[in-house]
């Protein structure tokens, strides 16, 4: 894993010294305060969207979408982004249910659980939650969901048609990026974007997502990850950088373009005896010292995180009509 970057010299400011290296002589950095995007509001705005769809579709078909959440065990952060969506899903109108099972499940009874799920003609949607305990195959539960209630998007049938551009469900967390940079006005025809991070929840489909033709893509995408040299000289070429490593704070001032706009879709708890539950949240990206030089940038919580849950809502919104609409 890259290690977070910081500048040799104490007295000359990091971005100057990028400048001074590339040639230019800037006497001080630029005075630029980025605008902190609200991905909260944006996914307000896309479950307003989600639940007049819902309206309109129990009124045609006489059906309530179901989304059901299958929670393995008892890890806690798990059991917050579980409880946000169920309370997400009931508040769009869908019929939201959770299947809590033993961490001791063994895994034949997970897969009996997917595949119960998969005949149940009232459930549109199905998510496992990740991650799963150690003793259980995430690969064989994700590839176990059907295809068509996948509304994680993890399927490899999924992925594979998000590959090739044909639709189907795509990852809530690069739908939800995508739509936090059509909402803001960012444009990305032609845009160089770095995405740092090469997972398959994030990293991947974003790179085939933001790359292919259409609004809100069309974009030149570097990809970068732990054997990538020299990261910082890819960074700073960035119109617009999205961060989803997991390494807290390792997106330095010094590895930003003056005016980008950066989104971190990293979740890390960091130690901080001055709050009450003896930690903090803290994305991957300095938030400080990088807004002063970004043109705008999610925060960590209330960016990408919402998104991600609204998105998932209207994947099963389309899934229930692609459901309804197939008998």
């Amino acid at each position: 894993m890259q290690r977070r970057l910081h500048c040799k010299s104490r007295s000359t400011p990091c971005y100057d010294q990028i400048s001074i290296l590339r040639g230019f002589q800037l006497r001080r950095r630029p005075e630029i305060t980025a605008r902190t995007i609200d991905g909260r509001a944006i996914a307000e705005k896309v479950r307003s969207e989600v639940a007049a769809g819902v309206t309109n579709f129990v009124d045609s078909y006489d059906v309530q979408p179901g989304l059901t959440v299958v929670l393995v065990g008892d890890d806690a952060p798990s059991a917050v982004y579980v409880r946000g969506k169920e309370k997400a899903s009931r508040e769009a109108g869908f019929n939201g249910q959770v299947l809590h099972l033993p961490s001791s499940t063994p895994e034949v009874e997970v897969l009996a659980t997917v595949h119960r799920l998969n005949a149940d003609t009232s459930v549109h949607g199905i998510l496992v939650q990740l991650p799963l305990p150690d003793h259980i195959d995430s690969d064989l539960i994700t590839s176990a969901i059907s295809p068509d209630k996948d509304v994680d998007g993890l399927h490899p049938m999924n992925l594979g048609k998000l590959l090739a551009g044909s639709p189907g469900f795509i990852p809530a967390t690069p739908l939800g990026i995508q739509r936090i940079l059509l909402e803001e006005g960012v444009e990305l025809n032609g845009a160089q974007v770095v995405i740092c991070g090469r997972g398959s929840l994030v990293g991947r489909p974003l790179s085939v997502l933001l790359s292919q033709r259409g609004p809100g893509a069309n974009a030149t995408v570097t990809l970068c990850h732990t054997g990538t040299r020299n990261l910082a000289s890819i960074t700073q070429q960035a119109d617009v950088l999205v961060a989803a490593m997991g390494q807290a704070e390792m997106i330095t001032a010094c590895m930003i373009k003056p005016g980008a706009v950066i989104i971190d879709a990293g979740t890390s708890r960091v130690d901080d005896p001055t709050r009450k539950r003896g930690y903090r949240l803290s994305g991957d990206v300095a938030f400080k010292e990088v807004s002063q030089v970004a043109s705008a940038i999610t925060p960590v919580p209330g960016g990408v995180g919402p998104l991600t849950i609204a998105m998932l809502l209207q994947n099963c919104l389309k899934a229930a009509v692609r459901a309804t609409d197939a008998v």
